[in-house]
């Protein structure tokens, strides 16, 4: 039997994803799929996620043509979020062209024990 996302743990459908670079491992960017968008994934293996912003669903690089294909999906434990190991081709970024869209360092303030 395969896993299959546990959608009905959030009231609104939409199931966190985390993205991440097949090769380098580097953490992408993390989006939310719905139903719609989970099963465009898995027909074409190209990264597909729900715009909260656009209300529907929006396949990665449609204007860019920085497309992300996928090649392994692995969900956690309980089913309520998922792993997309991807090979990239150009930013991860759509709001300003970083390869990652985790580029904001934020300063700690004390240091480790």
């Amino acid at each position: 039997m395969n896993p299959e996302p546990n959608f009905a743990k959030y009231e609104n459908g939409l199931f966190p994803i985390v993205i991440q670079d097949h090769k380098t491992r580097e953490v992408l960017t993390q989006a939310y799929v719905d139903r719609e968008a989970w099963a465009l994934i898995l027909q074409t293996r190209m990264t597909h996620t729900y715009s909260r912003e656009r209300k529907g669903v929006f396949k990665k690089g449609a204007t860019s043509g920085h497309t992300q294909l996928i090649m392994k999906i692995t969900l956690d434990c309980d089913c309520d979020c998922a792993l997309l190991e991807v090979r990239r081709a150009g930013a991860a970024c759509h709001i300003d062209g970083h390869d990652s869209c985790f580029h904001n360092p934020v300063p700690l303030e004390t240091s480790v024990p």
